[in-house]
């Protein structure tokens, strides 16, 4: 049986699909791509923006017309929010929830009990499958340890489509972690929907910071990278732990939304601008040269023009690495759905390219400080023209050329010049060994 898979939205979402993948796979299924025949295709869907909804049904449409005696399963956020408005789809076979493997599984192959199968995962714990992945072409792993979210920002719909906050016992992680460095894995990055909010749900509760100083002494992995945190759980014991121990990345992604308090308290995030640059300057002075980045949303519905402007200005005077920038987007279902002074598309439009061209900005001048230094870097696939990229442990892209194959090698580059959004330069030495007497091996 042979089955591809179409997967919208965020990392998490890429995630699931690795597992999906790897639970289809371990039963014989042959993964083909989306545009290829298949006799199941799966969407994993995102449920971010109205937008997206539209695009998962386009998919299913797309499907049935690639193999009409074709299964076609829609699972992810979507799936799990509204089920009723992809039931009513004539070309879907199936809607599976989050949390439900074994019937996403059932629901492939074809011997599903049920044609939706949701579960409510406000009211109901759904379990979180703990194994490490790697994203194509890439040799770090993911490892999602808490799923869900209690935050209810007034733009974001995860904690109903997510379901509520649920994490994995320190116990899983640590030997999750040791599974990991046995199948040789030398970067994992922790990762979860709202991983400031992991443990709170546990029997006893376990705080994030007390799972950190655990990783620090038990992980046998010795490059450890935190997916993201908001800015109020980033407390001073988490940036001790993470600064006192080599095994944690410096490289922190702190989400800003918006750079003025009162489309902040809009958005209902629990910090102020103040707050974030405490925050910021508090991690690079105990790591100078990590690297920190951030999400940002533009167009906010009712963010005049002068709230941009010193968004933009606020952006501007931190010293981050990289920015991620969201154009606004309705979501129904959501309270800024309903916000009134809505920002036109075109305008929109033009905020977000000019906060790219700020994130743009400073990703070169934060590259253009290590011209010259060494960076360690762990390498990627290789390509047949030599070439070979990667990230250093403060997630600077580095792009270089090596004879021989070193993927999945931590190497030092010396940094020579910045192209792009990328780093180029030379291999040095590879885990400690001189680079020439690597190439003559």
């Amino acid at each position: 049986m042979r089955f591809a898979i179409a997967t919208l939205g965020c990392k998490v979402n890429q995630y699931d699909s690795a597992m999906i993948e790897s639970r289809l796979a371990a039963r014989g299924l042959i993964r083909c791509e989306f545009d290829q025949p298949a006799d199941v295709y799966i969407v994993n869907t995102c449920t971010v923006t109205d937008r997206a909804d539209s695009e998962s049904l386009r998919l299913a449409r797309r499907a049935r017309r690639l193999n009409p005696k074709a299964r076609v399963v829609m699972t992810g956020c979507f799936a799990q929010a509204n089920p009723a408005a992809l039931s009513r789809a004539h070309e879907v076979d199936a809607v599976v929830g989050l949390a439900r493997p074994d019937d996403l599984e059932r629901a492939v192959i074809g011997d599903a009990p049920e044609r939706v199968m949701v579960s409510n995962l406000r009211k109901v714990r759904g379990e979180i499958e703990l194994k490490g992945v790697a994203m194509e072409g890439q040799t770090r792993a993911f490892l999602k340890l808490q799923e869900g979210c209690d935050q209810f920002c007034s733009f974001c719909i995860v904690p109903v489509s997510r379901g509520a906050s649920r994490s994995v016992e320190p116990r899983r992680v640590i030997d999750a972690l040791d599974q990991l460095h046995e199948r040789g894995f030398k970067e994992v990055i922790l990762s979860g929907v709202h991983l400031g909010g992991y443990g709170r749900d546990l029997d006893p509760p376990v705080e994030l910071a007390h799972l950190l100083e655990m990783v620090a002494e038990r992980s046998p992995i010795g490059r450890i990278r935190i997916s993201s945190l908001d800015p109020e759980e980033l407390s001073d014991g988490i940036i001790a732990i993470i600064t006192s121990s080599e095994k944690f990345c410096p490289h922190l992604h702190l989400p800003l939304q918006a750079g003025e308090d009162r489309v902040l308290g809009a958005m209902r995030r629990r910090y102020d601008t103040a707050f974030y640059r405490d925050r910021v300057e508090r991690v690079l002075e105990a790591m100078p040269d990590a690297a920190i980045g951030t999400d940002l949303i533009v167009g906010f519905p009712g963010e005049s023009a002068e709230e941009f402007a010193a968004s933009i200005k606020f952006v501007e005077s931190l010293p981050l690495a990289y920015l991620h920038v969201f154009p606004y987007a309705v979501r129904a279902g959501t309270t800024a759905a309903k916000i009134p002074g809505k920002v036109s598309p075109a305008e929109i439009k033009r905020r977000a390219a000019a906060m790219r061209r700020v994130g743009e900005r400073k990703r070169t001048l934060f590259m253009e400080r290590f011209i010259g230094q060494t960076l360690k870097v762990l390498l990627e696939e290789q390509r047949q023209d030599g070439g070979i990229g990667g990230y250093s442990r403060n997630y600077v892209r580095v792009l270089t050329r090596s004879p021989s194959d070193l993927s999945n090698q931590e190497v030092e580059v010396e940094a020579s010049f910045v192209e792009g959004a990328q780093m180029v330069g030379q291999i040095v030495s590879v885990q400690g060994r001189d680079a020439a007497r690597a190439e003559a091996n």
